[in-house]
């Protein structure tokens, strides 16, 4: 009974062991991709972000400014063959403008939409304090990502949506980001892809290239805790 007993302590041991062990991975890969692309300092000071760029729409350019403050409000401005179009989110509401496709007016977005926008307001980024933000991480190992070595996380947001990020083992880098949710009552999944890596003057690393499959996105400007006027953030057609 003694054996069984000590053997049962040893085996409890190395099981805690494992995951402990495993936990210490996903925290030890977050601390170092945080590190390598800026530090979660020069993060949590972001309180606005504008990126400025154009989506490849098949060939065609089409200007693109993405305006946040942060966890309060964003607005997307894309335009078309001389006409602006916009999505709008904040904390309670949403609305699109596509004059381009026959509108006349904003109109305003499903709650399910919303919701799913709102997660986007924050742009320190969802890895900085994770834990108190209520979302919850494994490791998942090491995969291949077109060939570059990546280490492989899940992302559970607070909304029951899951995301897989895939860290290049050579940098840290987060250069895939596989995103499951539910959409119209289905779930979908989708790929995102993030390259051209450059430091900003704030000293954050952000991606300059991202591909969620509807059209590369190329960023020409990142602008850090600039005045916004947020004006902005109110629908007018």
């Amino acid at each position: 009974m003694n054996k069984l007993i000590k053997l049962f302590s040893i085996l409890t041991a190395v099981v805690g062991l494992s995951l402990s062990a495993v936990a210490q991975t996903a925290d030890d890969i977050i601390s170092k991709h945080l590190q390598a692309i800026g530090g979660i300092e020069n993060w949590k000071k972001i309180n606005t972000m504008k990126l400025t760029g154009s989506v490849n729409a098949g060939g065609t350019q089409i200007p693109v400014t993405i305006t946040t403050v942060h966890n309060k409000a964003q607005k997307i401005e894309f335009t078309v063959n001389g006409m602006t179009g916009y999505t709008i989110v904040t904390k309670t509401a949403g609305w699109s403008y596509s004059p381009m496709g026959g509108q006349t007016k904003a109109e305003a977005m499903t709650s399910e939409m919303v919701k799913q926008m709102q997660e986007q307001l924050d742009v320190q980024g969802e890895l900085v304090d994770y834990k108190a933000k209520g979302y919850k991480v494994s490791y998942l190992g090491k995969d291949d990502v077109e060939g570059t070595d990546c280490y492989k996380l899940k992302l559970v947001f607070p909304s029951g949506k899951e995301e897989t990020m895939f860290f290049d083992a050579s940098n840290y880098y987060n250069i895939r980001t596989v995103t499951k949710m539910t959409a119209n009552g289905k779930e979908v999944e989708q790929t995102s892809n993030y390259g051209d890596f450059r430091k900003q003057p704030e000293g954050i690393v952000f991606p300059m290239n991202i591909d969620d499959g509807e059209g590369p996105v190329a960023i020409t400007s990142v602008e850090i805790n600039k005045p916004v006027d947020e004006s902005i953030f109110t629908p007018k057609s």
